[in-house]
């Protein structure tokens, strides 16, 4: 599978404005720019849809290894924080930290964080990022 996501940028880094779009049309011409990303103005940035990947991503993998051991989730609730830091050649995301609510009839706490655990090395967007993952999960 390829998919694709785009970016229209206009004008200098603290003045200018962009608009991200994906193939799909979730975001169409969606603003970003300077200000939403380090002034907490309206418009998203790189950092929040890598975020949102990556909760994405591993809610499905852990979705798909609960089913392989017999169990279904009756809801799953996952937040991505990345963290983006200033470091000597620049910008890093540095960590990425999942923290996973969930309810899963029958499944003990031993067993649910071991499943957990095997969803986030095999979740692709985990596999891409090459920072510090951890996790914290939770059976509701």
């Amino acid at each position: 599978m390829t998919t694709f996501g785009t970016a229209k940028w206009q004008g200098g880094l603290k003045d200018g404005i962009g608009a991200i779009s994906t193939k799909s049309g979730a975001l169409n011409a969606y603003p970003y720019g300077f200000a939403a990303r380090f002034e907490g103005k309206p418009g998203t940035n790189p950092e929040e849809l890598i975020g949102a990947a990556h909760a994405g991503c591993f809610t499905m993998a852990l979705s798909l290894i609960l089913g392989e051991a017999g169990f279904t989730a009756s809801e799953m609730n996952t937040k991505a924080e990345i963290t983006l830091e200033k470091k000597d050649d620049g910008f890093t995301i540095t960590k990425s930290h999942l923290t996973l609510r969930a309810k899963i009839p029958g499944i003990d706490d031993a067993k649910f964080k071991e499943l957990a655990g095997k969803a986030e090395k095999g979740c692709p967007v985990s596999k891409l990022l090459k920072c510090e993952i951890s996790l914290d999960a939770a059976l509701a």
